[in-house]
């Protein structure tokens, strides 16, 4: 990792980019990025909504650095839009930031989670994973837990093993499978530290599989 990578983000990466005015988010490949200019492409289907954006409007970038998430305020200076691959050209407008959206950044990523219910213990593996909590398959007995029911979960990260109190928000059956959804309560500075390493390192693994 070079200083850069936290300055702007880092050609054939990925960053999502926000449109001020209009409230939404969209995902992007870098194709550029020097002093000068930032130069993205939009992803998703709809040429009418890539090519509507006019220079002069606001945007803010996020991209993953390191074991955070940073962000840029920039500008759209110009739409190249001869095919139906639509650039977007950046003017940065202010200095790059740690984010502070990180405790929602999610990632897609299986690991081996437990915790205490009723007289046993529910095992499985994460959906995806965030700072501020999860989605879970495990292996369901008895019946489905309440929302706001309040438990202790067992985090395997791989190099190392967290503790950490959560509380039910959703639940689904999927056949003797349960879907929970759940967020941390009272995460503690170290805790955090590791979830987020662990987060990061997925949204790694995954922008690399997918440019590689």
């Amino acid at each position: 990792m070079i200083e850069s990578d936290f300055v702007r983000p880092e050609v054939s990466t990925s960053a999502d980019v926000t449109l001020v005015a209009r409230g939404i988010t969209v995902a992007a490949s870098v194709e550029v990025s020097d002093d000068q200019v930032i130069a993205v492409r939009p992803h998703g289907e709809g040429a009418a909504w890539k090519t509507s954006v006019k220079p002069g409007d606001s945007v803010e970038l996020y991209w993953v650095a390191g074991y955070e998430e940073r962000t840029l305020p920039a500008k759209i200076v110009g739409v190249d839009d001869e095919t139906e691959d639509v650039v977007w050209n950046l003017a940065v407008t202010g200095p790059a930031e740690r984010s502070q959206r990180r405790r929602s950044v999610r990632a897609r990523v299986e690991l081996p989670v437990s915790m205490p219910w009723s007289d046993g213990r529910l095992a499985g593996v994460t959906v995806d994973l965030s700072e501020a909590g999860m989605r879970a398959l495990v292996d369901g007995w008895g019946l489905l837990p309440d929302n706001g029911i309040r438990t202790d979960i067992t985090l395997d990260l791989e190099d190392t093993t967290v503790h950490v109190r959560g509380e039910i928000v959703r639940q689904t059956a999927q056949g003797p499978r349960w879907l929970l959804s759940m967020k941390f309560l009272d995460v503690s500075e170290s805790t955090g530290d590791a979830l987020r390493r662990r987060v990061f390192q997925a949204l790694r693994d995954e922008r690399a599989a997918a440019t590689g």
